[in-house]
């Protein structure tokens, strides 16, 4: 709980003063106003965030965060959940679709067991970081305990730490769990006091009950739990899951640290809710990668206050719509580096 406290008090606000010149910057550079659109934007909240006018995010890395879910007893997903086991190992050697984009940018993939079912193989090149062999089934109870919730937090911030400790600029969310879309959906119909129907979708494959069976378990979860939407923490101890934790852990440890944090789809966008919820101040540090096409997305997105950059139908999770923004970030900085102005070039507007 201490980290969490500690690392709370270190987050501030965005550096006004360097955003101003930042922006007079760009707003100088050879081009109608405007015209770069999102990447000014960007630029501008780089140097917010850094300090610097000039700041460099060639050190990428992708933190994918592991952990299965009691309420896949439900019957929520068609899928084994097996798979987060075998997926997550194949993480480490660089097989799934976040390692083949981000490797394509020069992004470190760091796979991390928060909570997996099972015990990984200790030479799995797999961080072990369990909480607990799974989260509850919230169907019946709490999904973890306050402490739990809090360590799996707190193991977010420590990684972070450790990467921007080793060097890393910016740092992006994913996640691994069969069954991860539940919990999430429950956490935005709490945070967003929103129907659970009305944002229950597929995931990576709906249950013989289809999406109405899934939408009534998250309505009975909500209902037995009574999560206080005013605190973050209770929400995802709750209804939550031990990889969203992790995944708002590293937020809010790399807004302490002023590094920022892109944030992939649906459940990554979730845990930045959580991670808002906790400390509003982290939102300044948070660049929003791809909209995710789980129904959630928009209004998870919407209720986060930012908007994505990407529209590619993609919903895989892991962190792929994240490492996909590397390179618009990269442009962003260079934009602001190497763009001439119209002084540069003897022109005056």
């Amino acid at each position: 709980m201490e980290l969490l406290k500690d690392t709370i008090r270190c987050i501030e606000g965005l550096n006004e003063e360097i955003m101003t010149v930042a922006k007079t910057r760009v707003d100088s550079l050879i081009k109608p106003p405007k015209s770069l659109g999102k990447l000014e934007d960007i630029a501008i909240q780089l140097a917010g965030i850094t300090g610097k006018l000039y700041p460099v995010m060639d050190n990428k890395v992708v933190i994918v965060m592991a952990g299965d879910h009691g309420v896949y007893e439900e019957g929520v997903t068609s899928n084994p959940q097996e798979v987060t086991f075998a997926q997550t190992l194949l993480f480490a050697k660089g097989l799934t679709g976040v390692c083949t984009i981000g490797h394509a940018f020069g992004a470190k993939i760091v796979p991390v067991d928060i909570g997996i079912k099972v015990d990984l193989p200790s030479d799995a090149g797999v961080l072990i970081k369990k909480v607990k062999y799974g989260t509850d089934n919230m169907a019946k109870g709490p999904a973890m305990s306050r402490e739990e919730a809090i360590k799996a937090i707190e193991i977010g911030i420590e990684l972070a730490n450790r990467e921007i400790n080793q060097g890393a600029h910016i740092l992006a969310t994913g996640e691994m769990g069969i069954g991860n879309t539940t919990p999430s959906t429950a956490i935005l119909s709490v945070l967003g006091n929103i129907d659970a129907l009305e944002v229950t979708g597929r995931g990576a494959g709906l249950g013989t009950g289809g999406k109405e069976h899934k939408a009534n378990v998250i309505k009975k979860a909500i209902k037995i739990n009574q999560p206080n939407a005013k605190d973050g923490i209770d929400v995802l101890a709750k209804v939550g899951g031990l990889e969203i934790g992790g995944m708002a852990g590293v937020m809010l440890g790399a807004a302490a640290a002023r590094v920022p944090v892109i944030v992939d789809g649906y459940i990554s966008t979730v845990a930045a809710l959580i991670a808002v919820t906790i400390e509003p101040k982290v939102k300044h540090y948070l660049i929003s990668s791809h909209a995710s096409a789980e129904p959630g997305g928009k209004r998870a997105s919407e209720l986060l206050g930012i908007e994505p950059m990407l529209y590619m139908n993609m919903c895989l999770g892991e962190g792929s719509g994240a490492a996909l923004a590397f390179p618009i970030v990269e442009a962003a900085c260079s934009m602001m580096k190497n763009m001439a102005t119209f002084a540069d070039v003897g022109m005056e507007i």
